[in-house]
């Protein structure tokens, strides 16, 4: 304290105990990111847990001078401290310091998901009561609960998973009371939860809205109808923060008479990541595999996401290049009314990717939009089928016939699909088209000579 003349003054009434003594023989839970942002936190807890002895004493620097008086004793300290925080947050204190791996060693990750079971869905119904006890809401009836826990599972993305991030759960439990409130019903039904699930995105998808009436109206060329050679509909998925949604995206093939192989049109641009450029490194070992083992692969092949202007990674788009490059050898058009998902390895088989259930979605809300025809739908890998939890709308137009959901494991059943042709059709023609090639190039290469 400042007495009179300006003269600082301080006596043992005002040592005060901090959170680490008034821990003393319990647990001290701290935010990784606040121990290392606040001024000298870090290196004196790391002093304390070293010596087991707290010191108490000011920190002069703050002020500008040095006042005097008395210094506590150092203080025999037995607290046992969690540090709680982001990976990121642990692997730069595990690299950058080494007393942090000394005096903290134990680390425990929390998933965000956990296996779907009985005790799960118990455990799911508590919290949401214990949310609802806590804060006064209303009580939930059995539909409203059944609609929390379809929430959870489907913010997993899998069926036999359910999301542990309950601050998410809590929001909806929150929000839903809050929709119930407006009605003023004495309880949360399932259409309140619903409700707060559909705001809950509507106030994050502006860009989703965007996209799909640049689609609408036809700025972004996507057919949901006919067939085409060499053109088929992928689909990708776009994550903005707190939103993901995925779109459908027009990728075209050309082939012709060459020696440059498979030309990735995104990497020549430098807008295709590693993961894509691999996905397109396995068409050409599959291409290599399937047809140049009695004659050279005489081909140049050239693919594109149409209207893309972003970055491109990933390789769930690799069996859809490889349809497109057989129906433009083959010269056998592909349906424009199904969309495709899956990656590829050099045997052929198709193999799971990511974000099933928004990929099928956004191709749906395409077709929805101008109309379900009954025959489009969406192919998938056979081994995603564990993944659905999709929409109640789109479910309802699958039972209904008007939209399908093709699930498929190799190449070859997913051109039966696309061309309504046998495969062994498709690659034959494909495989004629390539002879002729070689056959065209040994003419040119001895013309030369």
């Amino acid at each position: 304290m400042q007495e009179k003349g300006g003269i600082w003054r301080t006596d043992f009434t005002q040592i005060k105990a901090g959170a680490l003594l008034r821990a003393d023989g319990g647990y001290l839970v701290l935010n990784a990111l606040d121990t290392l942002t606040e001024p000298w936190v870090w290196q004196d807890l790391k002093r304390t847990l070293r010596t087991e002895k707290m010191e108490i004493h000011t920190y002069e620097q703050s002020f500008g001078l040095a006042p005097t008086g008395m210094k506590p004793q150092a203080i025999d300290l037995n607290v046992k401290v969690i540090m709680i925080g982001e990976s990121e947050v642990y692997q730069l204190l595990y690299y950058r310091d080494d007393d942090f791996k000394k005096i903290f060693k134990v680390r425990a990750d929390f998933d965000f998901e956990m296996p779907k079971n009985g005790d799960a869905v118990s455990k799911y119904l508590n919290f949401a009561k214990m949310v609802c006890d806590d804060e006064k809401l209303r009580p939930f009836d059995a539909s409203a609960l059944a609609k929390v826990v379809e929430f959870g599972v489907r913010l997993a993305g899998r069926q036999k998973k359910i999301s542990t991030r309950f601050n998410v759960i809590a929001d909806v439990i929150r929000e839903a009371n809050y929709w119930a409130a407006k009605e003023n019903v004495g309880h949360v039904a399932r259409k309140h939860v619903e409700r707060a699930v559909q705001e809950r995105i509507y106030r994050v998808n502006l860009i989703e809205e965007k996209i799909q009436e640049l689609i609408n109206d036809g700025t972004f060329i996507i057919d949901t109808d006919g067939a085409v050679v060499g053109q088929l509909n992928g689909l990708s998925v776009y994550d903005v923060g707190e939103h993901a949604f995925g779109k459908p995206s027009r990728i075209t093939a050309k082939t012709s008479l060459g020696r440059a192989g498979i030309i990735n049109i995104e990497r020549e641009a430098e807008l295709s990541g590693p993961t894509h450029n691999k996905g397109v490194a396995i068409i050409s070992g599959y291409l290599r595999s399937t047809f140049a083992q009695d004659k050279p692969l005489i081909v140049s092949a050239s693919i594109t996401f149409e209207q893309s202007y972003g970055g491109v990674d990933g390789d769930s788009a690799s069996s859809t290049e490889i349809y497109a490059i057989l129906s433009s050898l083959s010269e056998i058009p592909l349906r424009q009314d199904i969309a495709v998902t899956g990656s590829v390895n050099q045997k052929g088989e198709i193999q799971p990717i990511g974000g099933v259930n928004m990929k099928i979605e956004g191709f749906y809300d395409t077709c929805n939009a101008r109309g379900l025809t009954g025959k489009q739908g969406v192919m998938i890998p056979a081994q995603n089928i564990t993944d659905l939890m999709l929409r109640e709308d789109v479910v309802d137009a699958v039972k209904a016939g008007t939209f399908s959901v093709y699930a498929i494991k190799t190449i070859e059943e997913g051109i039966e699909i696309l061309t309504r042709t046998k495969a062994g059709d498709v690659f034959q023609r494909a495989d004629k088209q390539l002879k002729r090639y070689a056959d065209e190039w040994r003419r040119f290469e001895a013309g030369k000579e």
